[in-house]
Parts: structure tokens; C-alpha cells; sequence
């Protein structure tokens, strides 16, 4: 199954159908503005789109919409502590656009100094793709790729405000649930899964 936020509402591509959501048999491309049509419209804010042929749903789909690529990370430090950072009213985690001829690792590390002022990173493992969906003149897809990073350092972090970062902050295990309830569902969900890893 795939996932795409869209605000607070959720369009997943699935190989059948789905008993609490939407259902949307795809048939053909002009159902991806249907789909949204529903989210929008808040006539729905679960729609799922199904075939047999999923995979191929989703690459038309990707093709569909402008495609932005963006990268970032769960970074954790030697006190089992996490990166997090406060931007428009909720707490999300750095990352950022790709740069042309940027690989994702390095958009990830880059994006993270950045936001942060924290070097010595170190990238672990790559975890997941999040997508989200949004309208600025025309529907964009951003993708992006997450990783858990280490961080052993001892900088004090400090948010790039002027990408309207107003808090950057370490933060224990048991202090994400509450977090989560003031954030966005694709961090939510990567967040959920990366936990549920240690």
C-alpha cells in the first residue's frame, strides 16, 4: 500500500478495496483529480484508490503531478535523545529540497546542518518514503526520503529561522507521543515506524 497525506486527510493506492475509506476503482488518470476532488472538498478524508495493476497506479500517479524530491532524518544523539524542530505551529523534523546532482544521502546531511547548525553527522540506515500532496497553482507531490542519523557532538543546535524555524530541540523517547499530537501525519507515521524498530 502506498501513502499520500493531503493536509490532514489520507489517498492511499491499494490493491482492493478498503472498508473505511472512499473507493475509487482506477479506470484511468483523470480519477487522481477526482480522488483529490474528494479530499478537497472534505466529502471524504480517507480515499483509496485500487487495481489489481497497483505498482502502475502508483508510477502513473508520480508522473502525473510535479514531482519535488526533498531529504532529512530522525537524528539521535549519544543520550538516546531527538532532533526535533518547530516551524509554522507544529513539530516536524529537518529536511529539505534536493539540490540538481545531489544524492539523497547528501540532500539528507545538508538539509540537517542547515536547519539545525549541527555537523558531524552520520547516516545510518535509510528508513522511508513519506509523500504529501499540495496545491500552489497546480497539484505538487513532494517525496520525500527519511534516514536515521547519529549525531555524537556536542553543538548546541540552533534553528535557521529564516526558513521559519523558531525552536530546535532534543527530545527523550517519552516525549514524542506528545509531540506527534501537535505534528504532521507522514512525520507521524515515520516517526511511529522508526520507534517501533528500536
Amino acid at each position: 500500500m502506498y501513502k499520500v497525506f493531503f493536509n490532514e486527510s489520507l489517498l492511499t493506492f491499494c490493491n482492493q478495496s478498503r472498508k473505511e475509506a472512499k473507493n475509487v476503482l482506477f479506470q484511468n488518470e483523470s480519477q487522481f483529480d477526482e480522488a483529490f476532488h474528494l479530499l478537497s472538498s472534505k466529502s471524504s478524508t480517507d480515499v483509496n484508490i485500487y487495481s489489481d495493476k497497483i505498482d502502475e497506479v502508483w508510477s502513473k500517479f508520480l508522473k502525473y503531478y510535479k514531482l519535488i524530491q526533498a531529504a532529512g532524518g530522525i537524528v539521535r544523539n549519544t543520550n538516546d535523545d531527538f532532533l526535533f524542530i518547530f516551524r509554522l505551529g507544529k513539530w516536524d523534523l529537518p529536511k529539505g529540497k534536493m539540490e540538481k546532482g545531489e544524492t539523497k544521502e547528501e540532500s539528507a546531511i545538508r538539509e540537517i546542518e542547515e536547519e539545525c547548525s549541527i555537523t558531524g553527522l552520520k547516516l545510518e540506515r535509510f528508513l522511508m518514503p513519506t509523500y504529501h500532496i499540495y496545491f500552489l497553482e497546480e497539484y505538487i507531490i513532494k517525496e520525500t526520503f527519511w534516514f536515521e542519523v547519529a549525531y555524537n557532538g556536542t553543538e548546541r543546535p540552533i534553528p535557521q529561522t529564516e526558513e521559519g524555524i523558531e525552536a530546535v530541540e532534543w527530545k527523550s523517547k517519552d516525549e514524542i507521543p506528545h509531540l506527534l499530537k501537535n505534528s504532521y501525519p507522514n512525520i507521524k507515521l515515520l516517526t511511529e515506524y522508526y520507534l517501533d524498530l528500536l
